[in-house]
């Protein structure tokens, strides 16, 4: 949690992409597939990074067991067309061997949707 707040602020994502393993699979709403492997990691994340000028998230509950942590969280912040934003999700990780195998994220896709095309 710690590390993705520090990628936030700094966009340096190689500690990030250290946390999964050379297999994992990581995926959200918006992949048709998942990305695999620490390269697949990388993309995830830079690809993460380059829709907001600034993002800050915040974990309200968090569970873990055995191999598995399931976070919720708030993120806030402004896309990259300086827009203001505030979205929630829920984020799946399942570990082997202290390595994050699958990462799966799913979160408020309307928080996305161009200001007009919002209902308030």
């Amino acid at each position: 949690m710690q590390t993705l707040q520090q990628i936030e602020k700094t966009g340096e994502i190689e500690q990030l992409v250290e946390l999964f393993s050379t297999d994992a699979e990581l995926t959200n709403l918006a992949m048709l597939e998942p990305l695999e492997g620490k390269e697949g990691a990388r993309q995830f994340w830079q690809k993460y990074l380059s829709v907001f000028d600034r993002i800050h998230s915040e974990f309200t509950h968090v569970v873990e067991a055995n191999d598995s942590s399931v976070l919720e969280w708030v993120s806030k912040g402004a896309l990259s067309t300086s827009e203001e934003i505030t979205y929630r999700g829920v984020s799946i990780l399942e570990f082997n061997h202290g390595k994050v195998q699958h990462f799966r994220t799913y979160y408020d896709s309307a928080a996305f949707l161009p200001q007009g095309a919002k209902h308030g």
